[in-house]
């Protein structure tokens, strides 16, 4: 079977591989929909660091169950739309054995370090499974990458009494404008892109900045009362918002950086100090919280799917796809890779 290989940074390529053969507390699933992320652009243009080559892309799976292995619990059934947590653990780790195994030190996502779900079949341990009986595998591939974004707001430990900066309004960062609306938290946009903080306007945010056009600084002043906001969430991974994210969060305010920075940052450190700041990094999400919180959310209908995907394409287009994608990454929100097509 065909799956999409990316074989070294700006090489990317549909190879033949094995189908996969179902353990005993595995169950093979027909992948119908997988969604490209952030990462796998970074993997591509060679700037993400966990990225190992050659590897089989995807890790946003929207799929259905073919077979189930004989360990498998009889609630999981053939036919059952699923997607999964893409993580693996060690389960020795200190991560591990502080119940964070989502931040395992060896943990090894699908697609990054090890094969990934952009082919037609896959296995997955039954444990790995969550079930919707309303949304759609085109829905459920949204679920993971949204799950990190309510990661960080839960790292974040906002509240309805917080005031919620999210920089970033790709998937990841509308995964943490709903996360926090679902709080009952006031949460503000901010990006380069008008077309991409309307879509945030129907994900929950209350406020929209463009920082390519206004003055960041002045405008969230003007939006909190001149204290700056209680949380500032960064999902972008730029030095520029890794440092505004310090600048403009209130005193005693909590920083939550999801996205990965591609450079070293300098910092003017007084305000880790001045302001008694929590710094918090945001890896991955915590699975058996976030993915049930998510499909809860996609299930009411109110998220914007149709919005937050920006392209379909089928696996054979899918490498031109990630070629167009780097070369006008601002354009895009979320490509979807369609299996069946």
């Amino acid at each position: 079977m065909k799956a999409l290989t990316l074989i070294e940074p700006g090489r990317c390529e549909l190879r033949d591989i094995e189908p996969p053969t179902v353990k005993p507390d595995t169950v093979r699933l027909r992948v119908e929909h997988v969604g490209f992320c952030g990462g796998d652009l970074n993997g591509y243009r060679g700037l993400f660091p966990l990225q190992e080559y050659p590897n089989v892309l995807g890790h946003e799976v929207g799929a259905v169950i073919e077979e189930v292995g004989p360990d498998v619990p009889d609630r999981f059934r053939p036919d059952m739309r699923v997607t999964m947590s893409p993580y693996s653990a060690c389960e020795k780790c200190v991560a591990c054995q502080s119940n964070r195994a989502y931040a395992c030190v060896d943990n090894k996502t699908m697609g990054v370090r090890r094969p990934g779900a952009m082919t037609r079949h896959i296995t997955a341990h039954w444990k790995d499974l969550y079930t919707s009986n309303t949304l759609t595998s085109r829905e459920l591939a949204l679920v993971e990458p949204l799950t990190v974004g309510f990661h960080g707001v839960d790292r974040g430990r906002v509240t309805q009494d917080d005031t919620v900066a999210v920089f970033g309004t790709g998937i990841v960062g509308q995964g943490a404008i709903a996360g926090a609306a679902a709080r009952g938290a006031q949460v503000i946009a901010i990006d380069i892109s008008d077309a991409k903080l309307e879509i945030a306007g129907k994900v929950g945010a209350t406020e929209t900045i463009n920082s390519a056009s206004c003055d960041l600084h002045e405008r969230l002043q003007a939006l909190t009362d001149r204290r700056g906001p209680n949380v500032m969430i960064e999902a972008v991974g730029l030095p520029a918002t890794y440092r505004a994210a310090i600048d403009e969060v209130a005193f005693t305010g909590r920083v939550v950086y999801i996205g990965y920075g591609k450079i070293p940052v300098e910092y003017e450190t007084r305000w880790f100090v001045q302001k008694e700041l929590d710094i918090l990094g945001s890896r991955n999400c915590n699975p058996p919280v976030d993915f049930p919180m998510v499909i809860d959310v996609l299930e009411t209908g109110q998220f914007p799917v149709g919005d937050a995907i920006t392209r379909q394409v089928s696996l054979s287009d899918a490498a031109d796809a990630l070629l167009q994608w780097d070369s006008d990454p601002g354009r895009v929100t979320k490509i979807m890779v369609d299996i069946d097509a």
